[in-house]
């Protein structure tokens, strides 16, 4: 007994000799957090990365001296002597000046709960980005293709997922989500473009359905991006370019930097006649603006709000007979009165208050949003007569809350980290429709009705370091479904309800400051279209996703970052509702597993080389082996390039896609082409000004964009013929920029 004794009193001892380091990063001159800045104690596996309020805590410090290292790409790092003394909390303040681009500068393991992953603020500095769709690309082994004029939202492939619009990836602009549930397009429809790239200050992104603060369709992963707090600088930026394109951005900053407040407001406006036959005059205009208010030292508040509206014409997707018969060109269309039009208000206040130990911060949000869409992929199929063009027209509002809490302790001796939150989501959803047009005059109604969506969740999650190299996070997520649809073709009014528990299990372990191994698993789900849980009686409204990653992060070199990673994901049930049509496909349950690679070396001081390639094996459960593809799920796919950063202001890139054939059906006898493609970007800046040029598909490849085998009849055609329809990918594009800093 004695000996228990003293070893617990010794234990504590051990306990209390030791101190605890908290701090914040900044911008030098601005005053604003840097969030994911790394920060190190030197000659041990101690570290944090900063929250996104700039914030760190190191507790659990043995007592003494010692150097800290705080880097952040794109910055200059600093080395800061410090002292540690017994029982007390140390608390520096630290800002950092805007420098080169260094990957030496660059800590991967300096914690373990990475507020965003450690690719994003390396690429982000190094990757031009004229439009969302760029910002998208970060991801690696992301792809988009857009087969609509320009104004309709991408569809997107990651991780072996024909995602469509968005069924399988959370987006998420300034805590706001993209994704629409049960869209007039289809479930998860994810709508960018009232995002202006200028204004990113972030990209959070990850894979996998292992984040407990992340819901409804994160299962191949999620993408959350953060606007700037305030402007470097006023800028005025005009494009200009082939095919009737141009472009005009401006962002002002409200207040000074040093004042108690931030603000900006920014506007692009931007329009284009496309590459097609038949002019697409596509116009987009966007107006965005941010407010910060230090209520205290401990309390802020941020208020957001953005206008979007965009209009165009489409030449659709078109069969590959038509071209080779030359009926039409490869930019020609069967029906060129397809477009559409669709608009998005967005305005949010986000209240967080600091404390020692961490952070809560709520955000209440309202969303305005409307959408019309006129389409025609089959041509004369269903009526010989009149054709098979088709509306999807609805307007909805969306209301949301969600709050979340941090904070850090110790639980028996060991660094804690906790994270709990939870909120609320309501669409309501007027006057959703698929009608039957001919040059966009209504003949009929195919369905009509309105929907009511809500979604409330909470989740808790734990995560626990067991020593200087092993840490372990467990998590919990519950979300709960309301779905009503009133259809007003029918009068019937039906509800339905439906509840999901997500676990999650992470386990890391930091072989040293420049190497991380991970293993993940855990539950995530995508939800259906409320029509599809009326039709379907409430049957698998929640499908569930299962995966597993393991995966390390590595610097070979202080110059050669490494990620590398083996997955796997299995879905119970991919019940879509396609929109087109109006009616419900069940696909069955589906697995998923393949190898991620991504790779970012600092050649020279002033040259980049960054590569990622994505591996994937997309299968159908349940059916025989070569009846199991699952349609346009690609298989192999590889982005990269070099990027020069000259310290006399020449910068510039010069980058490739490339994406392998793939299977357009499940027996894989039609094939969906690949292609591959190259990019370049030049660009001069002063602190006056940037000038540049840039290109896309710079060798001129005649390439498909988006691919379907769909069956179809032309007016001139008896029978119906089933093949690969396709959208053509941008020919030869080039355009100049010039923007103005003041």
């Amino acid at each position: 007994m004695k000996k228990i004794l003293f070893i617990l009193l010794l234990y504590s001892s051990l306990i209390h000799a030791q101190g605890t380091l908290t701090g914040i990063v900044t911008e030098e001159g601005s005053a604003q957090p840097l969030p994911g800045a790394q920060v190190l104690i030197s000659t041990t596996l101690k570290g944090d990365v900063t929250d996104v309020n700039g914030k760190f805590r190191i507790p659990a410090i043995p007592a003494g001296n010692y150097t800290l290292t705080v880097s952040f790409i794109g910055y200059q790092s600093q080395t800061i002597p410090i002292s540690i003394a017994d029982n007390q909390v140390a608390n520096i303040s630290i800002a950092l000046a805007p420098g080169s681009i260094e990957l030496a500068d660059v800590i991967i393991s300096a914690g373990n709960d990475r507020p965003m992953n450690t690719l994003s603020p390396v690429d982000i500095k190094l990757r031009p980005t004229n439009t969302s769709q760029d910002i998208l690309r970060m991801v690696p082994g992301l792809f988009i293709a857009q087969h609509a004029g320009g104004g309709k939202a991408e569809q997107i492939f990651l991780r072996g997922f024909d995602i469509d619009h968005g069924t399988d990836i959370n987006l998420e602009v300034d805590g706001l989500p993209v994704n629409m549930v049960s869209h007039a397009h289809g479930q998860g429809y994810s709508d960018l473009h009232f995002l202006i790239p200028e204004l990113v200050q972030f990209v959070d992104f990850d894979k996998g359905p292992y984040f407990a603060d992340k819901g409804d369709f994160t299962t191949a992963g999620y993408v959350n991006f953060q606007t700037r707090n305030s402007l470097d600088k006023n800028f005025l930026k005009t494009e200009g370019g082939q095919f009737g394109m141009f472009r005009a951005v401006t962002g002002i900053n409200l207040f000074p930097k040093s004042s108690n407040q931030c603000g900006y407001i920014a506007s692009e406006f931007y329009r284009s006649d496309g590459y097609f036959d038949s002019p697409q005059d596509f116009q987009r205009v966007n107006i965005s603006a941010k407010y910060i208010y230090n209520l205290s030292a401990s309390d802020r508040l941020t208020f957001g709000s953005s206008f979007f509206n965009s209009s165009w014409d489409a030449s659709g997707q078109i069969p590959e007979r038509a071209v080779k018969q030359g009926d039409i060109s490869r930019f020609g269309s069967l029906d060129n009165t397809e477009g559409g039009a669709t608009g998005r208000f967005n305005a949010y206040v986000l209240h967080t208050h600091q404390f020692e130990n961490g952070t809560f911060d709520q955000q209440a949000y309202g969303i305005h949003y409307n959408f019309n869409l006129y389409s025609n992929f089959t041509f004369f199929l269903n009526d010989p007569i009149n054709g098979d063009q088709i509306q999807q027209k609805e307007s909805r509002m969306i209301y949301g809350y969600k709050a979340n809490y941090r904070t850090e302790g110790m639980f028996v001796g060991k660094k804690l980290s906790s994270h709990a939150g939870g909120g609320f989501r309501y669409d309501d959803v007027n006057d959703i429709r698929l009608s039957n047009t001919v040059k966009r005059k209504f003949l009929g109604s195919v369905q009509r009705g309105d929907i009511n969506e809500a979604n409330a969740n909470a989740f808790v999650s734990e995560t626990l370091e067991l020593s200087d190299r092993w840490s372990v996070n467990a998590a919990v997520r519950f979300d709960y479904f309301l779905f009503s649809y009133d259809n007003r073709l029918t009068n019937d009014n039906e509800s339905r309800h439906a509840s999901i528990v997500s676990p999650k299990l992470n386990i890391t372990y930091k072989i040293n400051p420049g190497t991380q191994l991970y293993v993940r698993s855990g539950t995530g789900f995508h939800s259906n279209d409320t029509r599809v849980v009326v039709a379907q009686d409430a049957k698998q409204i929640l499908p569930r996703a299962i995966g597993v990653d393991a995966g390390i992060d590595t610097k070979l070199f202080d110059n050669l970052l490494v990620h590398a990673a083996l997955w796997r994901l299995d879905l119970e049930q991919e019940f879509v509702y396609v929109g087109d049509a109006g009616i419900v496909e069940p696909s069955g349950k589906t697995k998923r597993q393949g190898i991620d690679l991504s790779v970012r070396w600092q050649i020279l001081p002033w040259l980049f080389a960054d590569t990622d390639l994505t591996l994937a094996d997309p299968k159908s459960k349940g059916q025989p082996e070569g009846l199991n593809n699952i349609p346009l799920a690609p298989k192999l796919s590889s982005i990269g390039g070099m990027t020069i950063r000259c310290k006399n202001g020449l910068n510039g890139s010069l980058r490739y896609r490339y994406l392998d054939h793939r299977p357009a059906n499940e027996d894989n006898s039609v094939t969906a082409e690949g292609y591959f493609l190259v990019d370049a970007v030049l660009n001069y800046t002063r602190s006056k000004f940037e000038i540049g040029v840039s290109a896309e598909n710079i060798f001129d490849v005649a390439w498909k964009e988006a691919q379907f085998d769909t069956e179809s009849r032309m007016a001139n055609e008896t029978t119906p013929v089933s093949e690969i329809h396709f959208t053509p990918g941008t020919p030869l594009f080039a355009k100049l920029h010039a923007t103005f800093f003041f």
